[in-house]
């Protein structure tokens, strides 16, 4: 059981009540603090300070756990200038790297370092933060979680809230924090976590492979060598042959950021080449359409992904070699 935070330390959770409208005496700290009520300031930074205790460490985390989502912007900035806080993170995460391949997980120590992670995600999304959080490579640290084969809940757990932080540093679309992640094989690392997870993580690592296609590097990356190409394309090609035929909304979620892979694929004349091999016959008939009748943008992407592939390119670049093409389209 974790310790209980003490009272005379800490005192109650602000009410509601204490996030309404700053009176004209403290709006300006407001405004300096995102709009954050001084009481809950205090009390978001005493739980930093139980952070250092190992007795208050554990319900410090998930009560921090629980703030991010009202007050995400305070505390990116308060976790990462606050003394030794983010060595903390990840020492929890650390920590948890010899569990990763025993039955020793428990679903305890797991929401515990989610928990961690979540507050690392919340660095990784703030625009004053992210590019820090960067250059302190600490994305490097979650890559030993994003490798682990076990599928079970406590696992899955931690698989998915990793993803998670990578999916934040992504979705402003920055170019060097992409460079970054291209940098350090984070595409193998999704490519692995499409293979072994569930729905959702499969759905977050696709997502991610398809921010990074979207920049040029990420797209010459993926295309330039035979060997990433297949890569990639085998990890979407059996996502696309393992869906249902009735898929539920997470699924059809998944589908469609497959679909976006895929077009974007298309726009690389060596990759479109490739895709007349190894394009799944799901998405070549009317089963993707469909399913997806509700959603035209998602049917346009399809539509041209189909026409790119349908017309090829012209280009002078030399085609990937027939050898794999035999290995794609089997």
């Amino acid at each position: 059981m974790a310790a209980k935070l003490p009272e005379s330390l800490f005192g109650s959770e602000p009410t509601s009540s204490m996030n309404v409208r700053a009176s004209p005496s403290t709006s300006g700290a407001n405004n300096t603090h995102g709009g954050v009520h001084p009481s809950r300031q205090y009390y978001l930074e005493q739980l930093i300070v139980a952070l250092r205790n190992d007795h208050t460490r554990e319900e410090a985390l998930h009560l921090l756990y629980k703030s991010c989502g009202a007050h995400e912007d305070y505390l990116a900035l308060l976790l990462w200038h606050s003394f030794e806080t983010i060595y903390i993170l990840l020492k929890e995460i650390i920590e948890v790297y010899r569990l990763i391949s025993t039955p020793e997980l428990t679903e305890s120590v797991s929401m515990r370092v989610c928990n961690a992670l979540a507050l690392l995600k919340c660095v990784a999304t703030h625009p004053d933060t992210r590019m820090q959080f960067i250059k302190a490579r600490i994305p490097l640290y979650i890559y030993p979680l994003l490798n682990n084969t076990n599928k079970e809940s406590s696992h899955e757990r931690l698989r998915l809230i990793s993803l998670g932080v990578i999916g934040a540093l992504v979705k402003s679309g920055d170019t060097e924090v992409i460079t970054f992640l291209i940098e350090n094989q984070i595409i193998d690392h999704c490519i692995h976590c499409m293979e072994v997870g569930s729905v959702l993580s499969k759905t977050v690592a696709t997502y991610v492979v398809h921010k990074i296609l979207m920049q040029d590097e990420g797209l010459k990356y993926c295309c330039t060598f035979a060997h990433r190409f297949y890569a990639l394309g085998h990890a979407l090609a059996k996502m696309v042959e393992t869906l249902p035929e009735e898929p539920s909304e997470q699924q059809l979620q998944l589908l469609k950021h497959i679909i976006s892979c895929y077009q974007r694929l298309s726009q690389s004349p060596r990759a479109c080449d490739g895709l007349k091999f190894c394009l799944p016959t799901r998405l070549r008939d009317a089963t993707a359409i469909n399913l997806l009748c509700v959603d035209q943008t998602t049917i346009r992407l399809l539509e041209q992904l189909l026409y790119n592939v349908s017309i090829g390119h012209q280009s002078t670049t030399k085609p990937f070699g027939k050898s794999l093409m035999h290995l794609l389209k089997g």
